[in-house]
């Protein structure tokens, strides 16, 4: 009989048993600080400390030290809302281990009792048994720059409702320049709506700012501005471009700093052709490896200025690969076509001959309406009794009954 070696399988960091650890159940205002460490007097017992800390850095800080100087080999935070926050970053400046763990990670077993304390107290036993799988927290050049990132996107989101009011505005003064150029955006389309915010309000003047492509379409154009537009409106329109204007610049201000903060990032580096690297490697035609931000650009749907978008697919270079996704997501559906019917056996199909019914498979039934009902008998179903005498009656009815035919 062969002996099979055992494999050894080392335990993953998350994994490991901690003798001295920490937990923190966070609130708002205030946490609720519970140290499990062993037992001074009584060898293999444990011993738990639980207290209340202020959520402030000051007193954070204090905590941080504290539990430096008794040896506590690993922190827990449940994640909630953004309480998390200053706890782990004081307490990780501080040089302590620190792991943010979902709520379901934490979940308290039914029959408990649930209080603050208990619950400080249920994450510390899990943190020493090493039961809790840590959630990722980028680091802090990663955390910045996502605080970037995401306060453009939602000042482009602002600017994009912007030109949707300055829309409607125009709807409503019945000026249809938007059913004629392809958005408002163009510089055409600018210039027309100041001019009509400076008073103009001739069509054919309007049209004839049109620029480049624009001028083919000037009877158009002299329809659509054919409207009601007058000063209140010319006001309002002012308002939206110069909060639109502002914003651009906003923007304009994020684009730079991101550029700065990315630049610094040494894994957002590309790699040149000779194998050098650096702030503004990777961008030659040439290059090895291509930036971390344009590499990210490469996959369909995503754009390094604002974000998840639809990729075109009508370009060279890029894939051609179907964007199979729901409509109002991020692109457009493909449309399904019906399959096709095989051709009827003994029958030629012509072009205005229709295909013959589409007959049921052998063994299959059509399903039964309302099968969430259970199944009853029904009584059969009868005829309503005749009025009056007729044949295979039992007799006649007599003058006074209620079935017998009017006099």
């Amino acid at each position: 009989m062969s002996k099979v070696k055992p494999q050894v399988i080392d335990d993953e960091e998350h994994e490991r048993v901690h003798d001295r650890v920490a937990a923190v159940d966070v609130a708002k205002d205030a946490g609720v600080v519970c140290t499990r460490t062993p037992h001074p007097s009584r060898p293999g017992a444990r011993q738990s400390a639980i207290w209340t800390v202020k959520a402030r850095m000051g007193t954070v800080r204090a905590l941080g030290r504290q539990l430096k100087n008794d040896g506590i080999e690993m922190v827990t935070l449940e994640s909630t809302s953004d309480y998390w926050r200053i706890w782990f970053f004081v307490l990780e400046a501080c040089g302590l281990a620190v792991q943010l763990v979902n709520a379901s990670q934490a979940r308290s077993l039914p029959g408990r009792p649930k209080t603050d304390k208990l619950d400080a107290q249920w994450l510390a036993r899990l943190t020493e048994m090493g039961l809790l799988r840590a959630s990722f927290v980028p680091p802090r050049a990663i955390r910045d720059l996502r605080d970037y990132t995401r306060a453009r996107a939602r000042l482009t989101q602002e600017r994009t409702r912007c030109w949707q009011r300055l829309e409607k505005l125009l709807e409503s003064a019945l000026v249809k320049v938007s059913s004629v150029v392809s958005k408002l955006t163009t510089v055409s389309a600018q210039d027309m709506i100041k001019a009509m915010i400076a008073g103009q309000r001739d069509p054919k003047v309007l049209a004839a700012l049109a620029r480049t492509g624009m001028k083919t379409k000037h009877d158009e154009l002299v329809e659509a501005l054919d409207g009601m537009f007058d000063d209140h409106h010319g006001e309002l329109a002012a308002l939206l471009l110069d909060q639109i204007a502002a914003l651009d610049g906003k923007i304009s201000q994020l684009n730079a700093r991101i550029e700065q903060m990315v630049a610094v990032i040494p894994a957002a580096w590309g790699i040149n052709a000779d194998g050098t690297t650096g702030p503004g490697a990777g961008t030659g035609p040439d290059a090895a490896v291509l930036p971390a931000a344009a590499r990210l650009a490469e996959i369909p749907g995503i754009s390094p200025d604002a974000g998840p978008r639809h990729h075109r697919r009508d370009r060279p270079g890029h894939g051609a690969v179907p964007d199979r996704r729901a409509p109002g997501v991020l692109g457009r559906a493909v449309p399904v076509r019906p399959p096709v019917r095989p051709p009827h056996p003994g029958r030629e199909e012509g072009p205005g001959q229709p295909l013959p019914a589409r007959q049921p498979r052998p063994g299959r039934h059509r399903r039964r309406p309302h099968r969430h009902l259970p199944r009853r008998a029904l009584p059969p179903h009868r005829p309503p009794p005749r009025q009056g005498q007729g044949p295979g009656r039992r007799g006649p009815l007599h003058p006074g009954h209620h079935r017998a035919p009017a006099q």
